[in-house]
């Protein structure tokens, strides 16, 4: 598993968040699976960036948690996005496109002969 990568600095949030909007409640094991997954396992979420993560989010009120059961029945924390979780979403994710739009003009061939 040496092609994995760790997660970049700043997406992290960005990632949580859009996992939870399109999977609803997820506890933290279902939240780094799913980023794995969804990555094509290139990525590799540690657990202890994604719980700090979890809590940072929770405490701005991006997120909210409540305990029940996982599909193994086991308590767990389970995620929501709150209403103000989803304009970050909106405001980070029109931050990200905007910086790979800039990234990719510097990335992107010439026109002419340097």
């Amino acid at each position: 598993m040496g092609d994995k990568t760790d997660v970049w600095q700043g997406t992290l949030a960005l990632m949580v968040l859009k996992t939870i909007e399109s999977l609803g409640p997820l506890h933290g094991y279902g939240i780094a699976r799913r980023i794995e997954q969804t990555s094509g396992n290139k990525l590799s979420l540690n657990y202890g960036t994604l719980y700090p993560a979890l809590l940072k989010l929770e405490q701005e009120g991006s997120i909210r948690s409540e305990w029940g059961l996982s599909e193994n029945n086991r308590k767990a924390k389970f995620y929501t996005l709150t209403r103000a979780g989803r304009r970050q979403l909106e405001r980070e994710t029109r931050d990200w496109a905007e910086t790979t739009a800039i990234l990719a003009r510097f990335l992107a061939p010439s026109g002419g002969p340097a």
